[in-house]
Formats: structure tokens, C-alpha cells, sequence
């Protein structure tokens, strides 16, 4: 068995160290074991006391830097490495484990994390792993719950799946959008480019006359009729998605197929038809707003939704779609644009579009947090509000979420307020306009849960349901202040 030498760069390191007591014994032990040595061998190897070398392994005497030096020139060993403090970051992602609210009522003190995670390395990462294993089936569970509530197969899910899988970013629709803007930018706008390129009349027809529609192609008339009571970016959206169909059908249809065969009966056959529609919407609105010229003036405008739709005439929601798509690295200096999670809900808390490019964990069944504001916007209309999210886990997020509205357009039309939202990891959001000069760790945060069914925090005054593995607290005498109490889980 062989190592690196100890290297003068190694030495000097040490030196640094000597200024406090450094504790080593599951190493020392363990390098004693695959030397083959017993404590009187390794004793007399460093010209020490076996007595010292129990002592050590059991962490009851410090490692010297001197006793380092000897360990490095008698055995060879790459000293930086059996150094290297592991400890610390044991002891910062076990603490962050145990913020878990299932852990709530133990007394652990942080004395005792931090000796755990620097003395027994090996326990703290089984540790580690049980916990994000217990997570993970936590989701899956409830998920698996739901769905067998439900006994059919779930078509938008599979589609949401499919978009995930490729972070909601398509290379190739991009080069086609790019392209396809910069012909339609010469011919002055998309009217324009179908007329001139496809022989396509657009008109703008009553609602009376479009039936119910918003947007017809008419084959045999080679016209594009639309509602003339659309709003402009909707106008321009509509247009968008009708060059698509005439440009990129065949792209959509090879992207889709990855889904299944579309010729497939059942939920299977909708869901590619989902996912092909998905990814015209898509194509549409990089073509409105081309990849290279969006990522600059969303950095520009420092992820201002409001200024950067009023650049490119987009809506409040067809901008923070946009936001998500941005995959490709060519942020500042080259790094990557923020990754954003994207969502719309309705006032019943129904999910009609999810979008995930920043790892947000969202319960795919069984409803989210009436604590995130994405829920409460409804009261506020129009209004940007952003919010502070907190995790059970200890992750933190930065959410932006006002009303968006669809339909309308006159008296008496009916029309659909929805809420969208897009939300980042924390320590992205100093890039934002909405939280520059704010430091994401120490602001104050909304404790949010990702559904009631995986949340155990036991003093939620929002809470509907218990979560999965805690019954409520037979309790007839008094009544808490949350709606449901708790018993000890």
C-alpha cells in the first residue's frame, strides 16, 4: 500500500492547523486497520505510548501537527487528505437534517451533532443517507396514495414528467424560433410573414362569428381568423403558434415521439398530444422572445417579469413561461441564467400548468401550501407579490406571483383568474430586481410545507390534513390553537 509523500505545501498547512486541537481517532483507527497494525505496533512506529494511540482513536487526546508529520514520514500517507476536515460539513448537513420537524421534542444538543458528525464519519453518513431515503419514499408514498385514489392513468402528469426530463429546454425548436424571427422581423410582423410566405390572410373576427374559438385556421380559404377581442400579446401569441404548426411540425412530432406512439388509444395517446402541444407553445413564444436577445435583457433588467414583457410586448405570463426555458449557459461570465420553478393555479388550488427547472419540490397529487402567496394573490390583484419560502428541510426559496387573467374581452364574457407563480433557490435571488441587497440567508421566511400529507410541523395554523405516520391528539379537554393536534410521531 502506497502514498504520496508529504509535500513542503503540506507542511505549511499543518502549521496553520497547530493553533487548535485537531481530533482524528475513526481515522487513526481506521488507517491502523488497513496498515494491518496493532496499537503496540503503531506505538512503536511513532515512538509513542500504545496507551496514547487508545486514547487518540478514542478522541480523548488531540492529534499534534508534530504527530501528524510523524504519521506522514513513517507511513507515506498523503497527510492533506487524512487532515481534510469532513467533519464540518457532516455537522452542517446533519443539523440541517435534524431542523426536520419530525425531530421536534428530541434533545439533541449541538455539542453532540457536531461530535457525532466529527468522531463517527461512517454513522453520520448512514444517517444522511437513511434520511433523504425516508424523504424519498415519503413522496412517493403520497403520490402512490393519490393515485390509487384516482385508479386511472394520469396523461398531464406523464406530459409534466417528459418536460422535466428535459428541464423544459429544446435546442432545436430554439434555432428554429431564432430563425424564424429574424424572416419575420424583415417582413415587419407575423401577419405579415404568413401572408407573404404561406399565401395565410389573418382577420380578426367577432366573437359571434368565431363560435366559442379564440383562434381557426381555414384551410380552404388559406385564412387565419382570430378574436378581435384578443389582447395584443395574445394577438401576437396566437400568430406565433399558427407559423409553428406550418414550420416546426415535423421537429414537435420527432421531439413528442420519444412519449409513444401518438397513434396509441387512452391516456397514453393524450399525453403525446400534450406534450406536442406543449412544445408548440413553446416554439411560439421563443419566437416572440429569441433566446439570445431575451437572456441579455432579462439580465439587463435583472429579472424584472414587468420590464422585460413590456421589451418584447409579451404578457405577465408568457414572460415568466420564458423564464424557464433559459437552459443554456451564457448567463454573466458565462454561467447559467437562474433556474426558475414556474407554476399556475387557480382560486381552488388547481394545478393547470408546472414547469421545474429549479428542483422546487412540489407534491405531484393531494395540493400545496396555502401558506406560499401563490395561493393568497386572488385578494390582490395584478400585484406583484414576492414571499420568503422555508422548507421543513431547511431550504430556501424566493417566489414571485401575481394574478394573470384569461378570457374576457366584453360584458358578460366569461373570464379566468389565475395565479402564476416562479420561485428559485435562495441564493439566486440577490440576482433578482425583487431581492438585491438582501442577504437570503437571514431574512425573515415563510415555513412552508411541501403538501400537509409529507409537512410534520406540528404548530401550523393552516394545516388540513396530518401528515402520513401521525395521528391526531385525542385530546377533549382543551383545543390548540391549530386545527389539528398533533400526537408524539
Amino acid at each position: 500500500m502506497t502514498f504520496p509523500p508529504v509535500t513542503p505545501t503540506t507542511t505549511t498547512q499543518l502549521a496553520g492547523r497547530s493553533a487548535r486541537p485537531l481530533y482524528m481517532g475513526p481515522r487513526i483507527k481506521r488507517l491502523r486497520r488497513e496498515l494491518g497494525l496493532t496499537q503496540q505496533a503503531m506505538a512503536a512506529d511513532l515512538e509513542i505510548s500504545p496507551s496514547y494511540v487508545a486514547l487518540m482513536e478514542r478522541n480523548q487526546r488531540p492529534v499534534t501537527a508534530d504527530l501528524l508529520l510523524r504519521l506522514a514520514r513513517t507511513y507515506q500517507l498523503d497527510i492533506s487528505e487524512l487532515a481534510a476536515d469532513d467533519g464540518a460539513d457532516y455537522n452542517r448537513r446533519l443539523t440541517e437534517v435534524l431542523r426536520d420537524p419530525i425531530f421536534a421534542g428530541i434533545d439533541m444538543p449541538a455539542l453532540e451533532v457536531a461530535d457525532l458528525a466529527t468522531s463517527f464519519p461512517g454513522m453520520s453518513e448512514a444517517l444522511l443517507r437513511l434520511y433523504g431515503a425516508y424523504t424519498r419514499e415519503q413522496a412517493a408514498l403520497a403520490d402512490r396514495q393519490a393515485e390509487l385514489g384516482a385508479g386511472l392513468p394520469d396523461p398531464v402528469a406523464e406530459a409534466r414528467r417528459f418536460l422535466a426530463a428535459h428541464r423544459n429546454h429544446f435546442p432545436t425548436l430554439e434555432a428554429s424560433a431564432e430563425n424564424l424571427a429574424a424572416a419575420i422581423a424583415r417582413e415587419g410582423d407575423g401577419a405579415a410573414w404568413l401572408q407573404r410566405t404561406h399565401g395565410i390572410r389573418t382577420r380578426f373576427l367577432p366573437p359571434y362569428v368565431m363560435m366559442g374559438s379564440i383562434r381557426r385556421f381555414d384551410r380552404h380559404n388559406r385564412q387565419l381568423l382570430l378574436d378581435e377581442g384578443l389582447y395584443p400579446a395574445t394577438r401576437a401569441f396566437q400568430i406565433a403558434l399558427q407559423i409553428v404548426w406550418h414550420e416546426c411540425r415535423t421537429q414537435i412530432t420527432e421531439i413528442a415521439r420519444a412519449m409513444g406512439d401518438e397513434q396509441e388509444e387512452g391516456a397514453a395517446r393524450t399525453a403525446v398530444h400534450l406534450v406536442k402541444r406543449a412544445l408548440a407553445s413553446y416554439t411560439a413564444g421563443a419566437i416572440l422572445m429569441p433566446y439570445d436577445r431575451f437572456a441579455r435583457v432579462v439580465e439587463e433588467r435583472a429579472y424584472d417579469i414587468e420590464a422585460v414583457a413590456r421589451v418584447f410586448g409579451t404578457s405577465f405570463e408568457q414572460t415568466a413561461h420564458r423564464f424557464t426555458t433559459l437552459g443554456r449557459p451564457s448567463g454573466p461570465n458565462g454561467s447559467a441564467h437562474v433556474p426558475f420553478f414556474f407554476i399556475r393555479v387557480d382560486g381552488a388550488g388547481n394545478v393547470s400548468k408546472r414547469l421545474d427547472g429549479a428542483g422546487f419540490p412540489f407534491a405531484a397529487h393531494g395540493g400545496g401550501c396555502p401558506l406560499w402567496s401563490v395561493h393568497q394573490v386572488f385578494a390582490t390583484p395584478l400585484q406583484v407579490v414576492t414571499q420568503w419560502l422555508e422548507l421543513p428541510d431547511g431550504q430556501r426559496f424566493f417566489s414571485i406571483a401575481r394574478t394573470v387573467e384569461a378570457g374576457g374581452g366584453g360584458y358578460n364574457r366569461p373570464r379566468a383568474i389565475r395565479a402564476v407563480a416562479l420561485a428559485c433557490a435562495a441564493d439566486h435571488a440577490p440576482r433578482l430586481a425583487y431581492a438585491q441587497g438582501l442577504n437570503p440567508r437571514s431574512v425573515p421566511a415563510t415555513p412552508i410545507g411541501i403538501t400537509c400529507r409529507l409537512c410534520h410541523r406540528p404548530d401550523c395554523v393552516a394545516r388540513a390534513l396530518p401528515p402520513i405516520g401521525r395521528d391526531i391528539m385525542p385530546d377533549d379537554t382543551s383545543r390548540s390553537a391549530t386545527p389539528l393536534g398533533l400526537a408524539e410521531g
